[in-house]
């Protein structure tokens, strides 16, 4: 268990031995020379699954989608210089999604520094304010107080990184030579002697009692039109945290306005009052001013729609944020009131609250809007052969198999999710990064998603994906199935969205950036299986039922412009033609 050949092996295998006691499943390790104790240490223990990575910037967001999908904290090691700032695109991501991570940066000793020593640089505070805790250790040493210091700092980063709240944790490591696992006499007379099974004793895996209280008494919600918005959310209980939205809306009455990347899309039977077209529902001007609520009940952070937050905004109306989080949830710096507890107290407390049901005309109205918007949207896409990049996410939500887990690149690829994914009893879940809406490591944080998991798809557009093509460099450690459906438009196809898209030729070049890169042959590179998609008919029998291994790429090509004017048209069409009583 504990390694005495010297005392940079000591100290990271009790390093290792403490965080596996806490429940450490998986650790990330780049190589180099200054980390090498760490390595051995990991690479060394047979509890833990460590994973070498090339790239440092892969191997942090491959960390990171480990993390998104097992809610526990991993672990990623690097050498000291500019390594760790590699790390730093993930680390933000991290801290604003707040998904656990413990970042291990190697250093020289103090008196490497500041001199010219090679591969050195400040790495006191890398990287700022974003993690929850920061700490830099002492030199190795094999006296037992400071073995015992080493010991409670690692159970203190675990801590920190899962609780309050979910984030990052930088350790810094400085090590003097010997770095590899060279025989030191002193150290290896320890072993004898040293009180392994009393050392440890105390270390295992933490619970963590999150008190959520509400900050004011719950509010008479007795008005009539109201309604709920159920924003961006990962769950780890996705089917609990759906409940307890149908418990407030059946309480209340009031529709609930679904975000593609919340849980609720997917399991639709669980709540009745489910609205997933309100973007294209207030695109009609007359609609959105008939259904301004009295007030708003914000559950998380606000979805992705500008649509949504442009009518919030506009009306102002008294909106309560149900976040346990400290942090301030309101972008539009409304008429808010944060009521910091879990949706599912809130919706406890909501319950013994209130002792009747409201009747409720304006529910049946957003209702009746959806269905009318849902109808013609199907009427639409389904007599649509041509290759349209709006129609995969339509698709998606039909043909794919229950329980998959879907990655959503930012950009178009959520946008899309958020026009057309359709309700369904499919239990699917979405994962995302929109901590920070970034285009970095999408392929790598969709592998570390996959990874050990279901069998998962990524679905994102072609500039995501070439961002991020040395995650492909992972593919020989990589354990599961990932399927990767590029909509490749041959540049950035959000921009086409935008006005900067009329001012050309600077937009092409500079804005939306074309790519002219073969897939297929970059697929060959990496030894990758790839399949162009010619027609609707054969991505629907590929996604019908999912490898269990490896990785491939379907790619579907498209026309960003085209793309662009059909949504443009379609959901304005669709909008003006909406509700005839209005």
């Amino acid at each position: 268990m504990l390694d005495f050949r010297n005392v940079n092996t000591l100290w990271s295998s009790i390093l290792v031995t403490t965080l596996v006691k806490l429940g450490l499943k998986t650790a990330v390790v780049c190589p180099g020379s200054r980390s090498t104790p760490l390595t051995v240490a990991f690479a060394n223990n047979c509890e833990v699954r460590t994973i070498p990575i090339l790239d440092e910037r892969s191997a942090a967001f491959f960390a990171l989608g480990v993390a998104k999908q097992t809610y526990l904290p991993t672990i990623l090691v690097c050498t000291s210089g500019t390594a760790g700032a590699n790390f730093y695109p993930a680390i933000i991501e991290a801290k604003e999604s707040r998904i656990p991570l413990i970042i291990l940066t190697a250093d020289r000793p103090t008196e490497l520094r500041n001199c010219h020593a090679g591969q050195t640089i400040d790495q006191v505070k890398f990287y700022g304010n974003y993690p929850n805790w920061y700490a830099e250790l002492a030199i190795p040493e094999t006296n037992m107080g400071m073995l015992q210091y080493l010991r409670q700092n690692i159970i203190q980063a675990w801590s920190r990184s899962l609780f309050p709240i979910e984030g990052v944790v930088h350790l810094n490591l400085p090590f003097r030579e010997p770095l590899a696992p060279i025989a030191q006499s002193a150290v290896q007379a320890l072993e004898l002697d040293f009180p392994t099974e009393d050392f440890l004793a105390h270390v295992s895996v933490p619970k963590y009692s999150k008190v959520e209280s509400i900050s004011c008494s719950i509010p008479d919600f007795t008005a009539t039109q109201g309604i709920i918005i159920a924003g961006l959310a990962q769950p780890e209980s996705p089917e609990l945290y759906c409940r307890a939205i149908a418990l407030l809306a059946n309480k209340l009455n009031f529709p609930v306005l679904a975000e593609a990347l919340s849980p609720l899309r997917n399991y639709a039977d669980l709540n009745p009052h489910l609205i997933v077209t309100y973007d294209l529902i207030l695109r009609n001007k007359k609609i959105a001013e008939h259904l301004t609520p009295e007030v708003v009940i914000q559950l998380g952070e606000l979805p992705t729609s500008k649509i949504l937050r442009n009518w919030l905004e506009q009306y102002n109306r008294p909106r309560y944020i149900i976040e346990s989080n400290p942090e301030n949830f309101d972008p539009l710096h409304g008429k808010t009131i944060h009521l910091r507890s879990s949706v599912s107290d809130f919706a406890h407390n909501l319950n013994l609250a209130l002792d009747k049901k409201l009747n409720n005309q304006y529910l049946q109205q957003w209702l009746n809007l959806d269905l009318q918007s849902r109808n013609a949207i199907a009427d639409k896409l389904k007599s649509l052969d041509i290759l349209y990049e709006g129609k995969v996410a339509w698709l998606l939500s039909q043909h794919l198999p229950p329980r998959t887990p879907l990655f959503i690149a930012n950009s178009m690829s959520v946008r899309n999710m958020e026009f057309f994914w359709q309700p369904n009893n499919k239990n699917i879940k979405p994962y995302f990064s929109r901590g920070a809406n970034g285009i970095d490591g999408t392929l790598s944080t969709a592998l570390g998603i996959a990874d050990n998991n279901q069998a998962t798809v990524l679905l994102t557009g072609d500039l995501a994906l070439l961002h991020d093509t040395n995650g492909f460099l992972m593919r020989n450690k990589f354990q599961g199935h990932l399927t990767i459906i590029v909509i490749n438009n041959n540049g950035g196809g959000i921009f086409n969205m935008l006005p900067i898209n009329s001012f050309n030729p600077l937009f092409e070049e500079y804005f939306a950036t074309p790519q002219e890169v073969d897939l297929n042959q970059l697929c060959i590179t990496y030894g990758i299986e790839h399949k162009l998609i010619n027609n609707w008919q054969q991505l629907s029998d590929l996604l019908g039922t999912l490898p269990t291994e490896g990785i491939r790429v379907l790619e579907i090509p498209t026309n960003r412009k085209t793309d662009a004017y059909w949504l443009q048209t379609n959901l304005w069409e669709i909008a003006q033609n909406l509700g005839n009583g209005y």
